[in-house]
């Protein structure tokens, strides 16, 4: 893609300075705010293609700059912090974010995350295209048929509104909550085995090995992620 612009909203110093140095050396062009209010007036300004947030800002708490920008931005949020708890990566991916990176982490984690959430927003730019292609897998939205290696795999119901709402949100980590309301709707808050047993079921069918799968990820108590690469 064209060179893509990511928003970094930051304000310790150190990591300010290789956030900026990483980005740029792999061809980014950054900009970049150390409060939450500057981080909101440039990305409204300059409607960036990504934007890495802390959740430690001075003004503002991240999860809220989060839940701010996902009023009238559906841009890719990553949230960078070092806050390394089950939980506060639930709650920040409930806000809105696509991903959460735990510092301390490397310049390599980091771009794949990056190109991750890029080619995520550029599927969602595409959200007319029926047909989804990932590796061995053909999924056919239009016709709700999924193939195998050409093979066509017999979905339930409930196997196929999880698997699609994966496709939609290819890339992102989904929060079991999340998923539990698309798929079974709100009545199925009290029931997460439901998401074990019908993930497993998919991985039986869809993957090549399904003790090691390589496209439906578990995010340890979080919840799970559709791998692209």
């Amino acid at each position: 893609m064209r060179e893509a612009t990511l928003l970094v909203v930051e304000d310790e110093p150190q990591m300010l300075r290789f956030l900026r140095a990483s980005l740029t050396s792999h061809g980014y062009r950054v900009l970049e705010a150390t409060t939450a209010e500057e981080g909101m007036r440039l990305a409204t300004l300059h409607q960036p293609d990504a934007i890495l947030t802390d959740l430690g800002l001075p003004d503002m708490d991240g999860l809220e700059l989060t839940k701010r920008l996902r009023e009238w931005s559906d841009r890719p949020i990553i949230v960078i912090s070092a806050r390394g708890q089950e939980e506060d990566k639930v709650k920040a991916l409930d806000a809105g974010a696509d991903d959460y990176l735990t510092k301390p982490f490397g310049t390599g984690e980091l771009m794949a995350r990056i190109r991750v959430a890029l080619r995520h927003s550029q599927r969602g730019n595409q959200t007319q295209e029926p047909i989804f292609e990932l590796g061995r897998w053909r999924v056919d939205l239009a016709k709700r048929e999924v193939r195998v290696d050409g093979a066509e795999i017999h979905l339930t119901p409930n196997e196929y509104k999880l698997l699609t709402t994966l496709i939609h949100h290819a890339g992102k980590v989904l929060t079991h909550h999340l998923l539990l309301k698309e798929v079974w709707g709100t009545s199925a808050g009290a029931q997460p085995h439901y998401l074990r047993v019908y993930m497993a079921q998919l991985r039986q069918k869809l993957e090549e090995d399904s003790a090691r799968p390589k496209h439906l990820i578990t995010e340890p108590g979080v919840g799970y992620r559709l791998r692209l690469e």
